[in-house]
């Protein structure tokens, strides 16, 4: 079977059930596990997120969408050679990965149409669901059942510990900045199933743009920003926009020192280790009854000791490695 996987949840997936060797293209956002950049990328986004802001990523997103275009291109000339059997790619959001529309345009006038798999979870279980119809799919049923019983067995361990808990944290997480955006559907559902109190944006809630006032007005005491499609290095980059907002220092989580900056990588992607995504927010949330889920180098923790004598632009400088290396 010849396998194309346009998004990155796709493709991790594929390699966790072991069918690296019928993967025959990916996207340019697909980068895990490292081997996957042996791959040929037959869809390369428009837009080169790495070196924009979030701001002009959104400007160069909007002129585009406004101009009728699409903000990915797919390499059509391969997918007439190559011929894939399946197709996967998604309809949950424009700006994350190529959608499925736009695959349904390309490929319904190819001889041998490909199977064009979309995936939408909306939950931590669908993310599970959606494991299994890949299985289903690429005939990998029993290695699919294999490894969503490991995952939901973790889910479950984390839902044994903070199933009772009466003092439930109020948190939020940010998947954007400037602007400000959270991804909803699944984020909030880790959340709560980490031992946080979501807040206004229950679980399978859509992702959405609320104003800077919802979130001050809510007051959390944990915040955590996982920027999506953003490595640590790029979310200190953008924090400080934040900083220069009225009422930062006035959240009680700015003021506590827990706000937490996290590697996109746990919780955007709904693949296999967003499970893990979840252990790290229990850890966070829940540091008495949690311990070892955070791998070195996912975390950077707010200092606030020093940060409010500094100007905005400089509020980076107070985000530091979380657990403490060698703690």
């Amino acid at each position: 079977m010849k396998i194309c996987s346009l998004l990155p949840s796709g493709t991790e997936i594929l390699y966790a059930l072991d069918l690296d060797d019928q993967l025959i293209g990916v996207s340019d956002l697909c980068d895990y596990p490292p081997a996957v950049r042996e791959k040929p990328v037959v869809s390369r986004s428009r837009i080169d997120v790495a070196s924009s802001s979030s701001e002009e990523v959104e400007d160069q997103m909007r002129r585009i969408l406004d101009a009728g275009e699409s903000p990915y291109e797919l390499d059509l000339e391969w997918v007439w050679r190559e011929s894939p059997d399946v197709m996967l790619t998604q309809d949950l959001c424009y700006f994350c990965e190529i959608d499925a529309s736009t695959v349904n345009e390309a490929v319904h006038l190819l001889p041998a149409q490909p199977q064009v798999v979309v995936l939408r979870p909306r939950t931590l279980d669908e993310i599970l669901d959606t494991i299994m119809e890949i299985g289903r799919v690429c005939k990998a049923q029993e290695r699919a059942e294999v490894l969503t019983a490991e995952l939901r067995c973790r889910m479950e361990e984390v839902r044994r510990v903070t199933g009772g808990l009466k003092d439930r944290p109020k948190v939020f997480s940010l998947e954007g900045i400037n602007p400000i955006a959270i991804g909803g559907h699944w984020i909030p559902d880790m959340l709560e199933l980490a031992g946080g109190s979501p807040g206004p944006f229950p679980p399978g809630t859509p992702a959405c743009r609320p104003d800077w006032e919802t979130i001050r007005d809510y007051a959390p005491e944990k915040l955590f920003i996982d920027l999506c499609s953003s490595d640590l290095d790029r979310g200190l980059r953008e924090v400080p926009w934040l900083a220069g907002l009225d009422g930062w220092w006035e959240v009680p989580a700015v003021q506590a020192g827990e706000v937490y900056l996290m590697d996109h990588v746990y919780f955007s992607n709904p693949g296999p280790r967003v499970i893990q995504g979840l252990e790290i927010l229990a850890q966070l949330i829940n540091p008495d009854r949690f311990e070892g889920h955070i791998p070195a180098g996912a975390v950077l923790k707010f200092d606030p000791t020093t940060g409010e004598s500094l100007p905005p632009g400089y509020i980076s400088r107070c985000f530091k490695p979380f657990p403490t290396p060698g703690a």
